[in-house]
């Protein structure tokens, strides 16, 4: 990672790599990050033109337990996001279960996510691609390896009541009783 940073000339990207979701720097971090990369292990199989034995190296029961780690690994992910981050999902398949399935998966299990099209996110980068909700492309029509993204944001946190002071409970309670000495509910309006 820090190569590739060092590539890039940013400054303010301090890669962290988490061994696994109960490392001490993932709780650390829950909650807190703005952007998280999530370059989850998958089959391969968009690197095919490169590695065309990798197709005969696959079982099915292999891209099951695949599909079990790269949830697992994006649940722990999504823990690590405050309100408004985004979580990238990223593989070198082309398959629809490493791909497509997981996201649908994912947005499924955590309704405080909700996906960005790409066409959205490419756009914002001034990036002219014809993508929809997913970022997927393919050998024969990009010239490229294999290689399917999502981008997901968490829905912003809702603000934490105002912590009330004491006596609050006892003004409301005196404003509800003189409410209902005049005739009104708090909030509605009674014709003359």
């Amino acid at each position: 990672l820090k190569p590739r940073r060092a590539r890039s000339g940013l400054t303010n990207v301090p890669p962290v790599q988490i061994a696994h979701e109960r490392d001490a720097k993932a709780r650390r971090l829950a909650g807190k990050i703005d952007r998280v990369l999530v370059d989850a292990p998958c089959s391969g199989l968009g690197t095919l033109r490169r590695n065309p034995d990798v197709k005969w190296r696959q079982k099915i029961e292999a891209i099951a337990e695949m599909q079990v780690k790269q949830a697992a690994i994006m649940d722990g992910a999504a823990r690590l996001l405050k309100g408004g981050g985004r979580l990238v999902y990223a593989t070198c398949s082309l398959l629809n279960e490493e791909n497509e399935f997981i996201a649908e998966q994912f947005l499924a299990n955590h309704p405080e996510f909700m996906l960005v099209p790409m066409r959205t996110v490419l756009e914002e980068q001034k990036i002219d691609l014809a993508m929809d909700d997913y970022l997927k492309l393919l050998p024969h029509k990009h010239q490229t390896d294999g290689f399917f993204a999502a981008v997901f944001e968490r829905r912003p946190l809702p603000p934490k009541a105002p912590k009330a002071e004491p006596g609050d409970d006892a003004d409301a309670a005196a404003d509800a009783d003189a409410d209902a000495d005049a005739g009104t509910d708090a909030g509605t309006h009674v014709p003359a």
